[in-house]
């Protein structure tokens, strides 16, 4: 897999923050995170983790 695909998808500024400060800067390591522990997380809403979700999928996908 490339680096871009295991890039976090645009999912807001805040939500970046929150992820990177945790550090959460990959898809890799949100595969290696709970969804739920970071939903938790002061500036990650229900659409990052959509997305986040997404990207997991799509990539698992391919």
């Amino acid at each position: 897999m490339t680096e871009s695909a295991e890039a976090l998808p645009k999912i807001g500024a805040p939500a970046t923050r929150a992820l990177a400060a945790a550090g959460v800067t990959s898809l890799a390591d949100v595969r290696r995170s709970s969804l739920d522990d970071m939903a938790a997380l002061h500036g990650v809403g229900p659409k990052a983790i959509r997305l986040l979700r997404e990207a997991l999928d799509h990539t698992e996908a391919t």
